[in-house]
């Protein structure tokens, strides 16, 4: 009977690990993230080279038409407004592939770019080279980099994706701030919640 409540114990706390620290390729938290190169909806080129005077940045992969991201679109707006105040800007990438969702090629990028007004640059991944980088495996999915661009936190923006006015913690503000406080986030890691991304089979 022990054996029996021991072995679900272990099956219990895997479960649990595994709701809370999503399995992933790519980047973890402390590995350094390269730069890169993509277009933004404006068809100019950006790196995070790019941002002079930064303590950091928010990299979150999103895309158009996936219902949570969308969900999302309102308070990335909102979170984008404080981030950067505290010198960590927002920088969205769409990592589908747009012959697989057609919804989030580039041209439809520009057009919700437009429609929602993102104050936040807004990233094609064309041919699908940085997400893969990074382990990013769903739309919403978060990156928080430090100056340095060394990975500090991966996972969901909140806990909440369906219901903002339910939201009881903000992951990505908590982050910034332990960040700036000489703090590591904790936690460091959440489970993302999104639509998967788009490849070809």
């Amino acid at each position: 009977m022990k054996n029996i409540f021991y072995s679900l114990g272990l099956v219990s706390m895997f479960c649990l690990m595994a709701a809370t620290f999503p399995v992933h390729g790519g980047y973890h938290v402390g590995d350094t993230a390269e730069d890169f190169k993509l277009m933004n909806v404006s068809g100019d080129y950006v790196s995070l080279s790019d941002y002079k005077d930064v303590n950091g940045y928010v990299v979150v992969f999103t895309c158009n038409h996936c219902p949570y991201a969308v969900m999302y679109e309102d308070r990335l707006i909102e979170l984008h407004a404080k981030t950067a105040e505290l010198g960590f800007p927002i920088v969205a990438i769409q990592p589908n592939d747009p012959e697989v969702k057609p919804a989030d090629s580039f041209s439809e990028m520009q057009i919700r770019h437009k429609e929602k007004g993102f104050p936040f640059v807004y990233l094609l991944d064309e041919g699908q080279k940085v997400y893969p980088k990074f382990g990013a495996t769903k739309t919403p999915h978060v990156f928080i980099l430090d100056k340095q661009r060394k990975v500090r936190y991966i996972g969901a923006i909140d806990d909440n994706a369906r219901d903002a006015s339910a939201v009881t913690q903000n992951y990505v503000l908590d982050a910034i701030d332990a960040i700036q406080n000489g703090k590591d986030p904790d936690p460091a890691t959440t489970k993302a919640i999104g639509c998967s991304i788009k490849v070809k089979k």
